[in-house]
């Protein structure tokens, strides 16, 4: 059962509700994910800047789709692997040999399986990551500015994986089973 109930939009007022529009108008629906971050708008706005923020990032959809599944898969998020596989499939294109892949932290070329290979490291390791270990994405081409990047796509999964997990949202997206080698 849902620990924190994902609110209606169309009961919400102020902030929590401009920001369910903004997102109904973006996507066509409020998904459960944020109409439980809803409860706190800040929260809500907080998560909607930040993904609206790394929309932008060099690494591209196509990357970060794989690491949010990668992220969603190693933290046991039913929400985020259920999200990002279908948004991985319908919004960004990726087929689905690729998306079977990130849920284990792997990719069919080395550059992106370096990237998956990080953000585990990253979990793992609780930020704590070494030299060696940005060295290897340095290695398989990626920027400083893209290194930045998976870790804040990274980060940005972490959160909503726990805030999925800790309150227990429902999955509003078709569901998909959770790959167990993937946990960390």
């Amino acid at each position: 059962m849902q620990r924190i109930p994902a609110l209606n939009p169309e009961t919400t007022t102020g902030k929590t509700k401009e920001l369910f529009n903004a997102v109904q108008g973006k996507l066509g629906v409020v998904p459960n994910l944020m109409r439980t971050l809803g409860n706190s708008p800040a929260v809500l706005n907080g998560y909607l800047s930040f993904s609206g923020a790394l929309g932008e990032s060099s690494i591209g959809n196509k990357l970060a789709e794989q690491i949010a599944l990668t992220v969603a898969n190693a933290n046991g998020c039913e929400y985020c692997n259920a999200a990002h596989s279908y948004i991985g499939e319908k919004l960004v294109k990726l087929d689905a040999e690729t998306i079977a892949a990130a849920r284990e932290g792997r990719a069919s070329d080395v550059k992106s399986e370096a990237a998956l290979t990080f953000a585990r490291v990253i979990l793992e390791k609780k930020g704590k990551v070494s030299e060696e270990d940005v060295n290897e994405l340095k290695n398989a081409g990626y920027s400083d500015a893209a290194i930045a990047e998976i870790i804040a796509h990274t980060a940005l999964n972490i959160f909503t994986n726990y805030f999925n997990n800790a309150t227990r949202v429902v999955v509003d997206f078709p569901e998909v089973e959770l790959v167990e080698t993937a946990a960390v």
